[in-house]
């Protein structure tokens, strides 16, 4: 099998072809240039997360742009003030300028390469547009630093009418086994990733389809204070919206907490409320402890593989 990380060049080719295009209806124009990477692996829709913005720039009341980068507009121009924010203030209040903010959400595509759960490669794409966000200037709760000026808490909202068209940008492309690979292990074990994986692959869901049919997962780099690049990564339901909670109460057991353990099953896949136990809060930690109660009592609503899952956890918690 060829590596489904392409090389430099046709990633950079691919980037600068999906920036340029228009979003499209189901992200038909962006899987088709995914296509031509010509990889052994086929990249599909997965979920979309968002809403979120970033600031944007400033124009007239007239539609005249004035900056494309708000911010580096704002530290230009309080130098020039020597760092006097209320002469910068003085100088561009009667300008009325509007702000903008590039108004995001995110889509994931991933596309299993292998039978592992963490063989998948996972590209994250931002869709954006930008939109009227406020009044630089707000003349009766005028701006008392930089920070305020370029992002304020309480900001004199316009309606947010577009001022561009939606437009794409290239986030990242991850292979995750590489990301599972580099995660710190937990004490003397592997670490909560890898084990939610190994669990899976254990488990009756991996019966149900790849792991990236059911789960994406939400990579974040940060900094140590070393300076050293750090990565992490947690699992995102796909599934989350459609599935059901629990409605706990402590007297819940026996069959009354076996349906409900079944219908939460039943809109997701196959253990379902274990690998929802140990990535968020749709099961709740007392459903888990109420489960093995009931099996210690003889209850036979579980099934085996699932019991076997419990009992590691309840021996050994943890979460991702």
């Amino acid at each position: 099998m060829r590596s489904c990380t392409p090389d430099e060049t046709t990633l950079q080719r691919f980037i600068a072809e999906l920036e340029a295009s228009a979003p499209k209806p189901h992200h038909s124009g962006l899987l088709a240039s995914a296509a031509r990477l010509d990889l052994d692996c086929t990249f599909r829709f997965a979920l979309t997360r968002g809403s979120w913005y970033r600031p944007g720039g400033l124009i007239r009341t007239d539609g005249t742009l004035v900056t494309d980068d708000l911010e580096r507009w704002a530290e230009e121009k309080l130098a020039a003030c020597d760092g006097d924010l209320a002469e910068l203030i003085d100088r561009h209040a009667a300008e009325d300028l509007l702000a903008t903010r590039h108004a995001g959400r995110t889509h994931f595509f991933v596309a299993a390469y292998g039978p592992a759960p963490a063989d998948f490669m996972q590209l994250e794409v931002e869709e954006l547009q930008e939109v009227l966000d406020r009044r630089l200037i707000d003349p009766k709760r005028p701006p008392t630093d930089l920070g305020e000026l370029i992002d304020p808490l309480k900001p004199l909202s316009q309606d947010a009418q577009p001022v561009g068209r939606t437009y794409y940008r290239f986030r990242r492309l991850t292979d995750m086994r590489r990301v599972q690979a580099g995660q710190p292990a937990a004490g003397f074990g592997p670490s909560p990733l890898a084990r939610f994986m190994a669990e899976w692959q254990q488990s009756r869901a991996a019966d149900r389809g790849h792991f990236s049919d059911h789960w994406i997962l939400a990579v974040r780099e940060h900094q140590d204070r070393y300076h050293n690049k750090l990565v992490s990564a947690a699992p995102v339901s796909r599934h989350a919206r459609k599935l059901k909670s629990f409605h706990w109460h402590p007297d819940l057991r026996g069959v009354e907490l076996g349906d409900q353990i079944h219908a939460f099953d039943r809109v997701g896949y196959p253990s379902a409320w274990y690998f929802h136990l140990v990535s968020g809060a749709l099961t709740p930690t007392a459903v888990a402890y109420a489960t093995v109660e009931d099996i210690d009592s003889g209850y036979s609503y579980l099934a085996e593989k699932d019991a076997e899952l419990l009992r590691g956890w309840v021996t050994e918690p943890y979460s991702v």
